[in-house]
């Protein structure tokens, strides 16, 4: 279409800087001939139904680098020095079952990243933003072609320089692109600059100014307020001015998060892997070993030690539970996000729209008394009566007006059969009001009721009471819409088409009505579920405090809801901001730009925080909370694409399921973490106890990385992806700091636990099989047996109701004592296989260890309430200064 005559053109204005150089510099080369040849087989293969021919080698290039990802990591060192060191003390056997083993975990380690995020990927598809490119691209002599071609929509993504996009109305800008006309377009660019009021754009160039004043520019991630445009494509990708702010203005992940705490863990195993490694073989030496089995000894506890599994764990569980929340209706973009999910302590929420349905309801009702009363009430029927008439009915069909105060209107006064409408006029802003013509039951005089604003019908009305119009801005100080209901009888003579025609007059004054959005049926079990998991809802809205407060009830916020205003926002400093926000409920008369320095002071505050909006200018917000969440159902491009998670129905319920998985994963993380690092210290501990007794280590190489493969890779990736489930758990996570509250001292005593009872089990199994009859290969196997079957149990006991840790962890035991028994695979491996009153020790040993874990924390909670009592007269006692009797 051509643009309106009165439409800005810049067909002159192509050459100064903004477009020449970068379409120069962004012009594609022309293909080679491998390139074309590979375009032509993607589109026969296209063409013909099948997968293109070099899907393998992608996957498998994929495959590969997720694999090199999961080797980059500090504890692999560790692995390739222990197979090294197996190699050069001779066991080459050993040295490639350590390979083995490293590149087995990273192998399906990658395979799962890359199974997920593909899966990801298929789901972001969805969202991906659109363009609607011109047939005809830039060219000499070409430009009013462009502007008459007829646009197609385009994934934004294949857009490059010298592309002609259009733009219209709530469209968000798929990359920076050179005004070429213009037709009233406004674009919000807050998101990007900052600023708060729409930008009007023109066509004139303006060289070499900063990006807030580029007027003939439209940039990326902005969207378009109103009017619509062309404009060709100078930049896409990296390259846009949204992805360098992007890149300046990256925050740094908090330093609570999963990962650092992974980090942290993995520094700290690294020491005592290699002091546990030290350990035996010092310890070995010193009773006599050879030099060789001594370092054998040590390299194999080290290789125990090592969790090969740690820098998986936190991927797999954020993956799984992005997959979770999917099929519940919740976009996931960005997984890492899922972490701070689970420390979310307040969500501020956009009002209108969000909370709320956006539809005006009928509210309040004032009589000619002036008395205010809610809709329902005998008082107001007759006034809400009057005005359900003065709604114009004569649409054909006899279907209702679609005007949104007309809705609210006849849903409130319900069906009047009694009226019948002869003449209707439909309300307009030029004219103020609506107005009907009808009769009672078909007979009895013709009645003139109008309904419009309060300016308008007031001066209409005889004998006007003195309180109506003191009534009327009350009720529209409180944020809400005001209506004035009035009617007349017709005079003998005066026609309906007439009286219509003329401005009302001499009118009898019926009352006011107030009408309000709509909350949404689902936003008070929202409120309630946010506050019960311990998250503070805050909404954001426009309206007077008192109406906002008010709405705020009717949502689900207690009657003493701490209520700030925007006003008062803007006059305090950030720190007094931080201070005001830090236990607010409600923010009213809040502007649209404000939303941004909401979010910012409660994370000043020290608060975690989440935004929830739908509109363009949410998005701001959206980007700088800790977790953002747009909604694709009736939200706009620009609150989806700033969005980290994307409710893709129309029921925010979800987001009280979406805060369990959160913090679900820290516990499911904890588990894991606990099987990898508890267990592996469990094998350490038993190792070194072992080397003090018999003078060497009991598990060869091979054999701790087969306890590391029964126990680490399978049962400890299915705890993470598993979700707890626990009632009593998410009641205690409520409000709980989760950095230190899971993985800290808690996950701590957790591994100890885990620790001592596999030690416990092992050691126990080993002297079993030393001092009953049975050669030395016999006590070890049934100490591998126990120091694996004693982890499993563990792992069994903590998610006894996951159906994938029952596999996995009855799959890897039977495995195990298929090995076992296979005597071929158990010599490799330097077992034997056992007879039933081997492996009843083993279970033996097994039970007891589990009794003992049982016993641990009672013995732990003695200990620290006794010990500094005992601490105390330690010294005393030494000394002899306490007498001898007395010393018990």
């Amino acid at each position: 279409r051509a643009p309106h005559p009165r439409a800005r053109v810049a067909w002159h204005a192509l050459d100064p800087g903004d477009v020449r150089d970068r379409l120069e510099r962004e012009r594609e080369p022309e293909p080679t001939a491998v390139e074309q040849a590979t375009a032509r087989l993607r589109a026969a293969a296209d063409r013909a139904g099948r997968v293109p021919v070099l899907a393998p080698v992608r996957w498998s290039w994929q495959l590969a680098r997720a694999v090199r990802g999961e080797l980059d990591d500090p504890l692999t060192p560790v692995l390739a020095v222990g197979s090294a060191a197996s190699a050069i003390l001779g066991s080459v056997v050993d040295a490639l079952l350590v390979v083995g083993a490293l590149d087995l975990n990273a192998l399906v380690g990658g395979f799962q990243r890359l199974r997920a995020e593909r899966a990801l990927s298929g789901l972001l598809a969805e969202q991906k933003q659109k363009a609607r490119l011109t047939e005809e691209q830039l060219g000499p002599d070409r430009a009013e072609s462009a502007r008459e071609a007829e646009p197609r929509i385009v994934d934004a993504a294949k857009l490059h320089a010298g592309h002609v996009i259009e733009l219209k109305a709530d469209d968000v800008v798929p990359a920076d692109a050179r005004l070429l006309w213009e037709d009233g377009l406004e674009v919000d660019e807050s998101a990007l600059t900052g600023e708060s009021l729409p930008v009007d754009k023109c066509v004139d160039p303006v060289p070499r100014a900063p990006v807030a004043e580029r007027y003939c520019m439209v940039f990326e991630g902005t969207t378009v307020v109103a009017g619509r445009a062309r404009a060709v494509v100078v930049d896409t990708g990296e390259h846009t001015e949204a992805a360098r702010a992007v890149a300046l203005a990256a925050r740094t992940p908090s330093a609570a998060g999963v990962q650092a705490r992974l980090q942290e863990l993995t520094r700290k195993a690294l020491p005592l892997t290699l002091a546990g490694g030290a350990a035996v073989t010092g310890l070995s030496l010193l009773r006599g070993a050879p030099i060789r089995q001594a370092v054998a000894g040590g390299v194999s506890v080290a290789v125990a030690a090592v969790p090969e599994g740690l820098p998986l764990v936190a991927t797999v569980a954020q993956l799984a539970a992005a997959r979770r929340l999917s099929r519940r209706g919740v976009l996931v973009r960005t997984p890492r996000t899922l972490e701070a999910l689970g420390r979310m302590d307040t969500v501020c929420f956009d009002k209108t729209g969000t909370l709320t349905e956006n539809k005006l309801r009928l509210s309040r009702v004032a009589g000619t008394d002036g008395t205010v009363r809610r809709v329902g009430e005998a008082e107001t029927a007759g006034t809400v009566r009057v005005a359900a008439r003065a709604c114009p009915r004569l649409n054909g069909d006899g279907a209702r007006p679609t005007h949104a105060t007309d809705e609210a209107v006849l849903d409130a006064a319900g069906d009047d059969p009694d009226w019948t409408q002869e003449e209707g006029l439909p309300f307009e802003t030029s004219r103020g009001y609506a107005a009907a013509v009808g009769r009672e039951g078909g007979r009895g005089p013709a009645v003139l009721v109008v309904k419009g604003a309060p300016e308008t019908v007031l001066p209409a009305c005889a004998d006007l009471p003195a309180h109506a119009s003191e009534v009327a801005q009350r009720l529209a100080g409180h944020g809400l819409r005001i209506i004035a209901v009035a009617r007349r009888t017709l005079a003998k003579g005066e026609k309906a088409a007439d009286v219509l025609e003329r401005q009302p007059s001499e009118l009898e004054f019926t009352g006011l009505l107030a009408l309000a959005d709509v909350p949404r049926e689902t936003s008070p079990a929202l409120v309630r579920g946010l506050r019960e998991a311990g998250v503070r809802p805050v909404v954001l809205t426009g309206d007077h405090p008192q109406t906002a407060h008010a709405i705020a009830v009717d949502l689900g916020w207690p009657e003493d809801a701490v209520v700030v205003t925007g006003d008062e926002l803007a006059a305090a400093d950030r720190t007094a901001r931080s201070r005001m926000l830090r236990d607010a409920d409600v923010v009213a008369r809040v502007a649209p730009e404000q939303k941004l320095q909401v979010v910012e002071s409660l994370r000043d505050a020290g608060r975690v925080v989440g935004m929830v909006g739908d509109g363009a200018n949410d998005a701001a917000a959206i980007r700088a909370a800790d977790i953002g969440v747009g909604i694709s159902a009736r939200g706009s491009a620009a609150a989806r694409n700033a969005a980290d998670l994307v409710v893709t129905g129309d029921d925010l319920l979800v987001l009280v399921e979406a805060v369990r998985e959160g913090r679900a994963l820290w516990h499911s993380v904890a588990d894991a973490i606990a099987i990898l690092i508890g267990g592996n210290a469990g094998e350490v501990g038993f190792g070194i106890l072992g080397t003090v007794l018999g003078g060497a280590a009991p598990l060869s190489t091979r054999q701790m990385l087969l306890v590391n493969l029964f126990t680490d890779l399978f049962p400890a990736m299915a705890v993470a992806v598993t979700k707890t489930g626990d009632p009593e758990q998410e009641a205690a996570d409520a409000g709980a700091p989760l950095g230190t509250a899971v993985l800290g001292e808690p996950l701590l005593r957790q591994i100890r636990h885990r620790a001592l009872t596999t030690a416990l089990g092992a050691t126990a199994a080993w002297l079993l099989g030393r001092f009953t009859p049975g050669t030395e290969r016999r006590a070890t196997t049934m100490a591998l047996c126990a120091v694996v079957g004693t982890q499993l149990a563990q792992t069994l006991a903590d998610r006894r109701g996951s159906r994938l840790v029952q596999v996995t962890s009855l799959g890897s035991a039977a495995a195990l004592v298929a090995l076992v028994q296979t005597p071929g695979a158990s010599r490799l491996f330097g077992c034997t296989p056992l007879g039933p009153v081997a492996w009843t020790g083993v279970a033996a040993a097994i039970a007891l260890a589990l009794a003992g874990q049982r016993a641990l924390p009672g013995v732990e909670d003695a200990i620290v309430k006794y010990w500094p009592k005992v601490a105390e007269r330690l010294p005393a006692v030494a000394s002899g200064a306490v007498p001898r009797g007395a010393r018990g």
